[in-house]
């Protein structure tokens, strides 16, 4: 059963703890870009480095998390990120801490720095 539209973007505000600038700052180092799954489309992009970019945007266009000036579109990719982060948190609990690991990297590019608190 699929979360709702509500607890979806809780979690979301809970789990992206980054902003903007920083994560803007994170993706475009090397560590960032060669982190994570590539797309197929031929881009060497990577899943986790394009989740990042429409993070950024998500954060940008409502600062305030504001949960009425979210869009389906908005909503959809947050429960992407949730999903994935919540994911990866469970499982790999002692690489997430470590900075060097791809599980932290990856992490990064989806909007969770494990050393945050």
């Amino acid at each position: 059963m699929a979360k709702d539209t509500e607890t979806v973007i809780q979690e979301f505000n809970e789990i992206v703890n980054m902003t903007p600038n920083e994560l803007n700052e994170w993706l475009g180092t090397e560590q960032s870009t060669g982190s994570g799954w590539s797309k197929d489309d031929g881009s060497g992009e990577t899943v986790g480095h394009e989740s990042g970019r429409k993070i950024i945007e998500i954060l940008e266009k409502n600062p305030r998390k504001d949960p009425e000036k979210y869009d389906e579109d908005d909503v959809q990719h947050m429960r992407k990120v949730v999903s994935y982060c919540k994911r990866h948190l469970a499982q790999e609990e002692h690489a997430k801490k470590n900075t060097d690991s791809k599980s932290y990297r990856s992490l990064k590019n989806w909007g969770h720095d494990a050393q945050k608190s």
